[in-house]
C-alpha cells in the first residue's frame, strides 16, 4: 500500500481534514525538541489550525530528535513529508480523523549536529518548544537536581558546547551562536508538565551557559524570554492496532498515527518579545499569569491520574476506563482530588472546580481513548515529586495528615514491591532503587528519593501511610479497596 506523503495526501477519503497549505511557501519559524504523539496531537495540531485557516506562513515547525531511538520518528515523519494522522476519539465512539501538516522538517541531531545548530540559529525562527518530559530538566531545586550534577551536562560543557547532548545545551550554543551573528534570540516555551515549566526551563539553559560561558549564561537571563504554559490533552501511545486503523480509515499507511481525546486546552503566557503566532485564534488562552490553570490541571488531572495509575493495576486493571467502572476505584480517586487537591487551589475568578473535576472523570472513562494505566505510572520517580509531593506538603502545611495521599503513596510502594517480584515492569529510571525500597521497610520507601523524604518528617503523616501499607499488606489491593470505601472520605 501507498504511504500518506504530499503525493498520496489527496486520495485520502473526503472526510479526513487535509493541509490546504501544502503548496505555499511556509517558513520555519518554530522549532520543537521532543516530537512524541503529545506535541504532534497538541502544539503541532494548533499550528495546523493556524496554517489551514490562512493564518500566517511563518510559523512552520521543524522537529529535533536529540537520541539514537529518535530514528524512528525520523523516518517516520521524513518518510512522509512531515504529514501525519490525527484522530480524536470520543466518549460516544465516534471519531474526527485529520491530517496534519505543520511539522515541515525534521533533524536527527546524531546524523547532522551542524544542521541543528544553523536551524536553531536562523533568523526567522523566534520560537524553541519542549516537551521532553518531566525529568529531562536538568536544574530544578525543589527537586534537588541540578546541572553540574548531570553526566550529559558534565560532558557538553566540558567541550564548550561545541558538541552539545541536552536540549538545554542546544539552546545555549544556539543562542551564542545568535548573538554573535547580531540574531535576536528566540523565545524558549516550555510545554511540559513541570510547575512553573518557564522558570524551570530558564533556569535548566542558563546553567548549562554557566558552566561553559559565564558571559553567556547572563547574557541569556538577561535577553532571552521563556513564557511559562499549561498544556492538557490524554493522548496514549501508539499501538499496532492504531496503525492498523490509520491504514483502514486513510487508505495509505501512516507509519505513525496519533489519537487521542477531544478535550484540549493550551494557556500561555504572553511574553514573546521577537513575535508570536496568533495562537488565541485557534483556541489557545492567553494569559499574564499562567500559575493558576497550571495548578488546577498539575494537582487535579496529573495528581488524579498518579492516584489510579498504582491501584488500578494492584486491582488487575490495564485501561484507565476499567479502573474507574469500579466504584471503589472512582471513589478513591475522586476523594484524593477532593481533599488534598482542591484546598490547595486558588483557582481564577469564575472557574468551576467541581465542574472541572466532573468532567476530568468523563474525559479518564472515555473508553474509545483506551488509555493504558502502565503509561500513567511510567517514570513514578519524577511524576510523583512533580504532581503529588507538593501537594501533601501544602496540606501537611495546613495541618491535615493528608490520609488521602498518604494511601496514594501506599499504592505506589505496594505497586513497586510486586514489580520487584516481576508482577509489574515500571518504566522508571529509578527502578531499581524503588523496588528495593518497596522491599524494606514502610519508611525506607518513604525516604528513598530526596523529593519525597519531605512526608517522612511529619509524625501525623507517617501514621497514615503505615497504616495504609498495614492494610494493602494485610488485605491485599481489593481488601484494603472496600475498607477504604466503606470509610467514606476516610479523612481525619
Amino acid at each position: 500500500m501507498a504511504r500518506l506523503d504530499t503525493s498520496t495526501v489527496a486520495s485520502v477519503p473526503r472526510d479526513v481534514a487535509t493541509p490546504n497549505y501544502l503548496d505555499d511557501d511556509i517558513t520555519i519559524g518554530i522549532v520543537h525538541f521532543g516530537v512524541g504523539n503529545f506535541h504532534r496531537a497538541h502544539q503541532a495540531m494548533y499550528v495546523d489550525r493556524l496554517l489551514n485557516a490562512g493564518g500566517s506562513r511563518h510559523w512552520g515547525i521543524c522537529g529535533i530528535g536529540l537520541l539514537e531511538r529518535d530514528a524512528g520518528m525520523r523516518d517516520a515523519l521524513v518518510g512522509q513529508d512531515g504529514l501525519y494522522s490525527l484522530t480524536l476519539r470520543h466518549a460516544e465512539g465516534t471519531e474526527e480523523t485529520a491530517v496534519i501538516g505543520s511539522i515541515r522538517k525534521f533533524l536527527h541531531a546524531p546524523d547532522d549536529p551542524t544542521a541543528v545548530l544553523e536551524q536553531l540559529a536562523h533568523p526567522a525562527v523566534r520560537i524553541v518548544s519542549l516537551t521532553i518530559t518531566e525529568g529531562s530538566y536538568v536544574e530544578d531545586p525543589t527537586k534537588d537536581r541540578r546541572a553540574a550534577h548531570d553526566p550529559l551536562v558534565v560532558e557538553e560543557t566540558a567541550g564548550g558546547l561545541a558538541s552539545p547532548r541536552t536540549a538545554f545545551g542546544w539552546i545555549a550554543a544556539a543562542l551564542r551562536l545568535r548573538r554573535d551573528r547580531g540574531i535576536a534570540p528566540f523565545t524558549v516555551m516550555s510545554c511540559d508538565n513541570v510547575p512553573g515549566n518557564g522558570e524551570v526551563a530558564k533556569r535548566s539553559v542558563v546553567a548549562v551557559a554557566r558552566l561553559a560561558d559565564p558571559a553567556l549564561a547572563d547574557w541569556i537571563a538577561a535577553e532571552v524570554a521563556f513564557p511559562s504554559t499549561m498544556v492538557d490533552r490524554i493522548t496514549p501511545v501508539t499501538t499496532q492496532a492504531e496503525v492498523d486503523a490509520a491504514r483502514t480509515r486513510l487508505g495509505v499507511d501512516d507509519a505513525w498515527p496519533v489519537a487521542c481525546e477531544p478535550f484540549t486546552q493550551w494557556v500561555i503566557e504572553d511574553h514573546f518579545p521577537t513575535g508570536r503566532p496568533d495562537y488565541e485564534s485557534v483556541g489557545a488562552t492567553l494569559a499574564d499569569d499562567v500559575h493558576a490553570y497550571e495548578a488546577i490541571k498539575i494537582r487535579l488531572l496529573n495528581g488524579g491520574h498518579q492516584a489510579i495509575a498504582y491501584l488500578g493495576q494492584l486491582a488487575g486493571h490495564q485501561f484507565v476506563h476499567d479502573a474507574l467502572g469500579d466504584p471503589r476505584i472512582a471513589r478513591f480517586v475522586r476523594h484524593y482530588m477532593e481533599q488534598e487537591g482542591v484546598p490547595t487551589l486558588h483557582p481564577p475568578a469564575g472557574f468551576d472546580v467541581p465542574e472541572y473535576i466532573d468532567e476530568l472523570f468523563r474525559r479518564f472513562g472515555n473508553a474509545n481513548v483506551a488509555d493504558t494505566l502502565a503509561r500513567l505510572g511510567t517514570d513514578a520517580s519524577n511524576r510523583i515529586p512533580t504532581f503529588v509531593i507538593p501537594t501533601l506538603l501544602d496540606r501537611l502545611a495546613a495541618g491535615s495528615e493528608a490520609r488521602s495521599g498518604a494511601r496514594v503513596l501506599a499504592t505506589w510502594r505496594r505497586y513497586e514491591r510486586e514489580a520487584a517480584s516481576g508482577s509489574f515492569h515500571p518504566i522508571d529510571e529509578s527502578a531499581e532503587l524503588l523496588m528495593s525500597a518497596a522491599e524494606g521497610e514502610p519508611l525506607e520507601f518513604l525516604r528513598s528519593l530526596p523529593t519525597v523524604a519531605p512526608l517522612a518528617d511529619s509524625e501525623a503523616f507517617v501514621a497514615a501511610y503505615l497504616e495504609s501499607v498495614a492494610e494493602l499488606d494485610e488485605l491485599g489491593a481489593d481488601g484494603a479497596l472496600t475498607r477504604w470505601a466503606s470509610e467514606g472520605s476516610g479523612q481525619r
